[in-house]
């Protein structure tokens, strides 16, 4: 046959058509080839754009691949419209607004065919066309290396992107395709990525690597499901969902990732079966927002290359980890921000650098028949509003099996500290906590150790062979209010006193001294006892008084920034207090709506004002209490209907008395609101508003334009708020202040021009949607402290300056 030419083979039986014959192009042996007819092409480059409309087969000489070029000098190559095949061509575009290949209908099969071209998409599927693609390759380093959209589809088995200029694989507007056994790398955009309503892919066996971008990005309500598949060597995340994306990951690998392993947030759901995540420079979960969750079953997360917790869960968002495996990591879990949780089942937490769980900022963290071993700390519950529940868990080779402080109120049942260093539970600065048939064994200080009369539950608890002792309770003393402390019950020790619940007021006899040891996270812990006779229990006291309206507004004062915010909580203060003295003097006074809309960014405040003006009503006896109680929508929204309403009805009354603070409320009135039971939780909300107007103060707060929007669909919430308060982000300076009393309280010093240094970096700081503002400053700090670490330990000697004092090469870098 000779070069430039094609033959025709005919296998149809009509007698007015040759069998065979050869043609000078290939659009005329198209033209000419029925159905079922094989057009062999002749070695050779055509320039030709070709339209295939048959199911017939068009094939390369056998033994010579690549000898065929399709290389038109615009336009589209090659375009399939029909089941045929497409075998051992050559196929190059030069059209950057077209694709290389269009596949448009009908199941054609695709075999050994190699795309170099510099086109929008090597190969395009549309139309709902359902192509097999078999051996192919794509080297496409001006766009996408294969798009599938327009309920497009197909399978496309050991298949190889050798480079694109940007995704990999683009799945879109509905289309659904599978690959098996393919291979991504050296793509300039994200390596697969699936995105919008109905879309979604299947993955097998496939391969992911050496992209510029992220590996797997999953967006707008798009599905995928990958089986057996390995994601490594990316620029940024491994793993990236975002807005309701649904992804499964089974028996996968990610390794090698500089940035995030797997981020996900706005709602997306994750489930990952048998699947390994290694060697991370951030986390390996970064799970944020409401609605948003991880469900872990059998995976194993290690090895983190960064200083960074291997599983985040922030943003009211949901993690589930059962029988997993987390080891060799700065941090294990770290579980933040009002509704976010975190529950563990029968799964392992080991050789942790720092914590091994930490919960923070109103979290919940449950963890089931865990063992945590070779951590600094194995769980830390942090401040007020966190908690959870430790049950049958296993803390073995710590510093600290367990620390409560700041108000935070875990439960801790039957679980077992071996040889802390320190202390197996210790509980301070307000830290509350009920510990339940927990035993504490070989502590190389003490068992339970409590101190600033913090009111701890302790019942059937037991120490043995703890070298400073099984129980040590410091109350808070002469200023600690009556009835603090922990109560115990049902204890035991083997030691030959026994256990001694201290008394109403007791003030221990003791002793300070060094740890014998480098200092851990408790540094110097309290000697043991004096031998002087205890004094018996003086008579109850009366109760102190709560702080007046003026230290209230003295502390709020005292907070960085937010003077408008404090000018409008003074006046609203003012009035309620002459409208108080109007009545004490049988005038008339003034109705005050005292419920208030606060707008404004996460981080700058608003929490911290709403329990200060709780405080303020409780000393203007308005409110009874002024205790702050802080819900969104996770926990008022039940599943079916009704819950809602019992759920609401239990956060009001828990409220009782005080403040109840509804975060993210624009969150109970979505713009696609359709069956969403959160309008029940509005109803419900506004009636026990009007039955109950004098026992709950309600505080609705948000960001600054969902607020609006929320109370503008909502009438009859808007007119029960009496004012809104808007919270400005913070400047660079008053950011400044707080990194430095961050750095006062914890015993820093800014270095001379570290201000300055700090000054230009907040002010460079980008303010996207990832500006925390106040946690932002605190953020900050805490990176210039673990930098600051990193430095001085290299030093041999250092001295009280080396230790204390923070440079301006210490800041983290601009993100």
């Amino acid at each position: 046959m000779a070069q430039g030419t094609v033959q025709v083979t005919h296998t149809g039986t009509s007698r007015w058509r040759r069998r065979t014959g050869e043609y000078a192009s290939l659009a005329a042996a198209l033209e000419a080839a029925a159905d079922g007819d094989v057009l062999t092409v002749a070695a050779g480059t055509y320039r030709e754009n070709l339209v295939v409309q048959r199911a017939v087969t068009l094939r390369g000489p056998e033994g010579s691949p690549g000898a065929v070029r399709i290389a038109p000098v615009d336009g589209v190559p090659l375009t399939v419209r029909a089941s045929a095949v497409v075998q051992d061509l050559h196929v190059e575009g030069q059209d950057t607004t077209a694709p290389a290949l269009l596949v448009e209908e009908g199941t054609p099969e695709l075999k050994d065919v190699r795309i170099v071209t510099r086109s929008a998409s090597g190969i395009e599927v549309r139309g709902g066309a359902r192509p097999t693609v078999r051996r192919c390759t794509v080297d496409n380093p001006a766009g996408a290396g294969i798009a599938v959209l327009g309920s497009g589809g197909g399978v496309f088995e050991e298949c190889e992107i050798l480079a694109a200029g940007q995704s990999g694989v683009s799945v879109r507007d509905a289309a659904h395709p599978r690959l098996e056994r393919c291979r991504i790398h050296h793509t300039s955009g994200p390596g697969i990525t699936v995105t919008g309503d109905n879309s979604a892919l299947e993955a097998v066996g496939c391969e992911v690597y050496e992209v510029r971008g992220s590996g797997v990005q999953v967006t707008g309500r798009a599905t995928a499901h990958l089986t057996d598949c390995e994601v490594h060597r990316t620029t940024a995340d491994g793993v990236t969902l975002d807005t309701d994306a649904v992804l499964t990951l089974a028996d996968c690998r990610l390794h090698d990732i500089p940035e995030n392993a797997v981020d996900l947030r706005s709602r997306s759901v994750l489930t990952l079966t048998r699947t390994t995540v290694r060697r991370f420079g951030r986390n390996g979960l970064s799970v944020w927002d409401p609605g948003t969750r991880v469900d872990a079953n059998q995976c194993e997360i290690s090895d983190s290359t960064g200083d960074y917790p291997a599983v985040w869960i922030s943003d009211g968002a949901t993690a589930v980890l059962d029988s997993c495996r987390v080891h060799d990591v700065p941090d294990a879990l770290f579980v933040l921000d009002r509704g976010s949780r975190a529950d563990v089942v029968d799964s392992d937490l080991s050789q942790v650098r720092n914590t091994a769980v930490s919960v923070s900022d109103g979290a919940t963290a449950q963890l089931d028949d865990c063992r945590i071993k070779e951590a600094a700390t194995g769980a830390w519950f942090r401040d007020h509003g966190s908690g959870g529940t430790l049950a049958n868990c296993t803390v073995d080779a710590t510093q600290t099996g367990v620390i409560v402080t700041k108000g935070a109120d875990p439960t801790i049942e039957r679980c077992t500290v071996v040889s802390p260093a320190e202390a197996g539970f210790y509980v301070s600065a307000g830290g509350r906590g009920s510990f339940l048939g927990c035993r504490v064994t070989g502590s190389g200080g003490y068992g339970f150790h409590v101190i600033d009369g913090c009111r701890t539950t302790l019942k059937k608890c037991r120490t043995e062979r703890c070298a400073r002792g099984g129980y040590e309770f410091a109350d808070a003393g002469q200023d600690a209010a009556p009835g603090s402390g922990p109560v115990v019950e049902d204890c035991a020790s083997d030691e030959s006193g026994g256990v001694r619940p201290p008394a109403a007021r007791e003030t221990a006899v003791q002793t300070v001294q060094p740890s014998p040891g480098a200092p851990g996270l408790l540094g110097a812990v309290p000697g043991q006892r004096g031998t002087a006779q205890e004094p018996p229990a003086p008579a109850v006291q009366e109760e102190r008084p709560a702080r007046t309206a003026k230290d209230v507004l003295g502390e709020l004062d005292a907070l960085v920034g937010l003077e408008s915010v404090k000018r409008e909580v003074r006046a609203l203060t003012d009035m309620i207090e002459v409208g108080r003295r109007r009545q004490q003097a049988g005038l008339k006074a003034a109705s005050v709506k005292r419920h208030l809309v606060f707008t404004g960014s996460p981080g700058t405040g608003k929490t911290t004002v709403a329990r200060l003006y709780g405080e303020i009503l409780a000393s203007l006896g308005v409110l009874d209490k002024g205790h702050l109680v802080e819900v969104s929508r996770v926990d008022l929204v039940g599943e079916h209907i009704g819950s809602t309403a019992i759920r609401t009805q239990e956060a009001f009354e828990r409220a009782r008395g005080g403040v109840l603070f509804i975060d993210e409320a624009y969150a109970l009135s979505p713009e696609d609101a359709g069956r969403d039971f959160g309008k029940e939780a509005i109803d419900t909300l506004v009636k026990l508003m009007e039955d109950h107007r004098d026992a709950v103060v309600v505080i609705v707060a948000g960001y600054t334009a969902e607020m609006e929007r929320f109370l503008s669909v909502n009438p009859g919430v808007a007119s029960r708020f009496s004012r809104t308060i808007t919270f400005s982000d913070y400047g660079p300076e008053e950011l400044l202040r707080i990194v430095g009393q961050q750095a006062e309280e914890h015993e820093y010093r800014l270095a001379p021009g570290t201000p300055d240094a700090l000054l230009k970096y907040f002010t460079a700081l980008p303010r996207g949607a990832a500006f925390g503002n106040g946690r932002t400053a605190r953020q900050t700090f805490e990176a210039m402290v673990e930098r600051h670490a990193s430095r001085v330990a290299q030093l041999a000697d250092p001295d009280t300056d080396d230790l204390t004092l923070l440079y301006s090469e210490d800041l983290p870098e601009l993100p």
